[in-house]
């Protein structure tokens, strides 16, 4: 029996027409969802905000860098947010009850929060993700009671979950549509938590936040609360080998080529996803699967724990933001996330023989990417190959 038909056999029936049925009518479903959500915001009272780092490196002069560590949080991701936030969006939507399988497309990090979430709430669940996903992220997955459906190709997790949830009656949470919906962008959330951690600073303002795209969820949020608070503060989006987000800024095209996913699990998409909002974001940067991983390496061996692959993206982001500045003589303060904790990736991202079996090289990157934070000289290596920016 596989694991999806494991989950089947446990899921109850939960469609509209049998909740009432199940649970003693529409007010006993009514005070279950009252209690859920009563649940969530306690949650979020308990671990909505995360610590900021400020680290110094002694060839970004007159540059303050800082790290809102989302790996804090009790799932161990920034996606802790966002799971918490489809779900309540689907309960105050109606779409959740009593009982409601819930079902999620995902590289990981965003079905081990919602798994802990569905815990929380009494709910089956049931993650849909590509059979390359890390072994630590389908461990914690289940440990929070969640089962894995696994599909050979990153480019299957939508159309597999879409059907399982149809199938067993369940409710398809779907944050590469919801997450730039389901997260309010006016307050309460990780861009409030950055500018007022920030205020006491030298720099309060930031002259960029840097954000990798996934969903697009959060840059999403980041840039409309940019906006709507009036920062002069920009947003930097970027994007690794592979996906379709460059191209989709690039091109001001929703429909870019895309061959398929990134090595670099939770960010880069096979597709442009609906949740990506080009309008906000005010620079997009390419980089390399190689040096997203070198990033992650060098940022590890100055921080006291592990981080993801994704958060090595951030932090190359971060060094071509800082070398502009230090360019153009600018002074001021960067901000960008530690998405998740690097132990996820002990067997891909930290282990050589992995990264040989890839065929990937870092060694020139951690060279560069040192040099620049102990001298200011940014050099990409071999000529700049697979590095692009687009205003």
């Amino acid at each position: 029996m596989t694991r999806f038909e494991v989950a089947r056999v446990q899921s109850p029936s939960t469609t509209p027409g049998s909740l009432a049925g199940l649970f003693g009518g529409e007010a006993a479903e009514r005070e279950w969802v009252r209690n859920a959500v009563a649940v969530l915001e306690g949650e979020a009272r308990r671990s909505v905000d995360t610590h900021l780092y400020r680290l110094r490196f002694p060839g970004l002069k007159g540059i303050d860098v800082y790290l809102k560590d989302e790996s804090t949080h009790p799932t161990g991701s920034l996606k802790h947010r966002m799971g918490r936030s489809l779900i309540m969006f689907g309960l105050c939507n109606g779409l959740i009850g009593p009982g409601t399988t819930l079902v999620e497309a995902s590289s990981g990090s965003t079905a081990v929060s919602e798994a802990y979430f569905a815990e929380l709430l009494g709910l089956p669940f049931v993650a849909v993700v590509p059979r390359s996903t890390s072994r630590q992220k389908i461990i914690a997955i289940e440990r929070f009671g969640g089962r894995c459906h696994f599909v050979d190709e990153s480019s299957e997790v939508y159309a597999a979950a879409q059907r399982i949830a149809a199938e067993i009656g369940g409710h398809y949470l779907d944050q590469f549509t919801y997450a730039e919906r389901a997260i309010d962008w006016r307050a309460g959330n990780i861009a409030e938590s950055i500018f007022k951690q920030m205020a006491g600073e030298r720099h309060p303002v930031p002259e960029w936040i840097v954000m990798s795209t996934g969903t697009g969820g959060t840059s999403a949020t980041i840039g409309r609360y940019i906006r709507h608070t009036r920062h002069e503060t920009r947003l930097c989006g970027v994007d690794v080998e592979n996906s379709c987000f460059f191209e989709a800024y690039k091109s001001h095209s929703r429909s870019p080529n895309c061959v398929r996913g990134s090595r670099i699990e939770g960010i880069g998409r096979p597709r442009v996803e609906p949740s990506f909002v080009p309008t906000v974001i005010d620079q997009m940067i390419r980089v390399p699967d190689a040096a997203s991983i070198a990033a992650a390496r060098v940022l590890t061996s100055r921080l006291a724990h592990r981080v993801g692959g994704s958060t090595g993206t951030n932090f190359i982001g971060l060094c071509w933001c800082a070398a502009e500045m230090l360019r153009d003589g600018r002074a001021g303060s960067l901000v960008t996330i530690i998405c998740d904790d690097g132990e996820r990736y002990s067997d891909t991202y930290y282990d050589d023989a992995w990264l040989q079996r890839q065929d990937i090289v870092i060694a020139p990157h951690v060279e560069a990417i040192e040099r620049f934070l102990d001298t200011g000289m940014f050099e990409m290596p071999e000529s700049g190959a697979g590095f692009e920016c687009a205003n």
